[in-house]
């Protein structure tokens, strides 16, 4: 838990170790990442205005020297905060003025999906359709779905990490690769293709002024 006020470290701790877990504090930047250093530290909980190093900071280093999942503390309403902070390799955010429960809740979630191992003979869901990795089909009840490599990839990270926001530039960073070249608006347009396509409502939700996720469809 990286904040420079101690109240809030308190509140936190109080609720994450009545949830079961161990909580390490730090009061700014440069503590957290020797903390992470050190190891044993499975999730960093990081609020962006840190006196020093701010939280950009704190996450460009922190994804140099670990894999450790990041999730973001924001003022409320701040969209260019959260955006620049999922660039940056942040699993999820929460904003302020935060419910305790609900940051233990997010806590979980993570956890829970960056400690599963991936399972390539899952079938993975897209609203009604049923998605198979391992022989890259795409099915809509009976009806076999076309899809480009790249639809394919897109559908199916998405639909491997339900709710998860992803940001133009993330997904072409995981779908097109690195090097691409390309622009966000591709991924605009890929999505609208599996839309057609799949012609169902598939839960792919536009997230304004981020990017995507797959909310589940009932």
């Amino acid at each position: 838990m990286v904040d420079d006020e101690r109240a809030i470290r308190r509140l936190l701790r109080l609720y994450l170790t009545d949830a079961g877990f161990t909580v390490a504090e730090a009061p700014d930047g440069e503590a957290a990442i020797d903390q992470v250093r050190r190891g044993g530290i499975d999730l960093v909980l990081l609020d962006l205005m840190l006196p020093g190093m701010d939280g950009f900071e704190v996450c460009r280093r922190l994804e140099e020297i670990s894999s450790v999942p990041v999730i973001m503390i924001t003022a409320r309403g701040d969209e260019a905060h959260r955006v620049t902070g999922l660039e940056l390799g942040a699993d999820d955010y929460v904003v302020k003025p935060f419910s305790p429960a609900e940051v233990v809740a997010r806590v979980r979630a993570v956890m829970r999906r960056v400690s599963a191992p991936p399972d390539p003979h899952r079938v993975l869901h897209a609203g009604p359709a049923e998605i198979e990795p391992t022989g890259r089909r795409v099915t809509v009840g009976a009806r076999e779905v076309d899809l480009t490599r790249l639809e394919f990839d897109l559908l199916a990270e998405l639909a491997a990490h339900p709710r998860v926001v992803y940001t133009r530039e993330r997904l072409l960073e995981k779908v097109w690769g690195y090097q691409s070249g390309v622009g966000g608006k591709t991924v605009d347009v890929h999505v609208a293709n599996l839309r057609r396509k799949l012609d169902e409502d598939i839960g792919i939700v536009a997230v304004r002024g981020v990017g995507y996720k797959l909310e589940p469809v009932a």
